[in-house]
């Protein structure tokens, strides 16, 4: 890469920044929401017990909505590829002189900028409700299984919005695969014994399981099933995949 890819991936993701900032209805949609799940759910249910749940039902749901926050946020990532296909900058930026890998990693890195920073004020808003923290070295875990679901779910953004054409098309398919992967995620109730065989088999096929797992274990030290290590070396390998994937199909797509 050269000084002229190393441009366009700062100008791109400075664009990223701006289009956010200047769109107030959507910076309060995606941060109220989650705060939404979080006061309602998290207190209206804090008096329930579910099987194998240690601690009260806030602390439980915390981890789950974080992750929300930022799966949600990334896939606006590939709303900005639709857009941008319509208005014709895509096709000007494809017929730059810079490399299509630094215009992914531009846009990468603005999704998943974005997506951090709501992460981030829905973890501070979750610790003054009283969600607790290990220690600093989980924190810091937390903050890095952060960054690799944000960069997996911009990379999983990029391929649907690679082979879509039209928003309501990209919004129909995001809400078919999101809501499911979201409820077998374990972020609104435990997966264990309890639940049917079927159903914990379905969640353990789940991605978005293994990174609210490990924010879970990381972040409050309960009611995580596998240890964050392990979670974090398989979100590891879904991240370099996915966007792997997402990099192919985009330098496949055309404006």
């Amino acid at each position: 890469m050269n000084s002229k890819d190393f441009q366009a991936i700062y100008m791109l993701w400075l664009r990223q920044m701006k289009r956010f900032l200047r769109a107030r209805s959507r910076v309060l949609s995606t941060i109220v929401q989650p705060i939404f799940f979080l006061l309602i759910l998290g207190f209206g249910f804090n008096m329930a017990v579910f099987p194998g749940m240690e601690g009260s039902y806030i602390n439980f749901l915390a981890p789950g909505i974080i992750a929300m926050a930022i799966l949600f946020s990334s896939m606006f990532t590939g709303v900005s590829v639709l857009w941008d296909k319509q208005s014709g900058f895509l096709q000007e930026v494809l017929v730059a002189p810079v490399s299509r890998l630094s215009i992914v990693i531009g846009r990468t890195l603005g999704g998943a900028t974005i997506a951090l920073c709501q992460g981030f004020i829905i973890m501070i808003i979750a610790l003054f409700l009283g969600a607790p923290i290990v220690d600093f070295k989980g924190l810091l875990l937390t903050a890095i299984i952060m960054v690799l679901l944000s960069f997996t779910a911009v990379g999983f953004g990029l391929i649907i919005a690679s082979k879509m054409r039209d928003f309501e098309g990209f919004q129909s398919i995001m809400s078919l695969i999101l809501m499911p992967l979201l409820f077998l995620s374990s972020a609104f109730y435990p997966i264990n014994e309890s639940l049917p065989g079927w159903l914990q088999a379905l969640s353990y096929c789940n991605p978005l399981f293994y990174m609210i797992d490990g924010i879970r274990g990381s972040l409050t030290g309960a009611n995580n099933i596998l240890h964050p290590l392990v979670d974090l070396g398989i979100i590891s390998v879904l991240c370099v995949i996915i966007m792997g994937l997402g990099t192919y199909f985009f330098n496949k797509s055309e404006a």
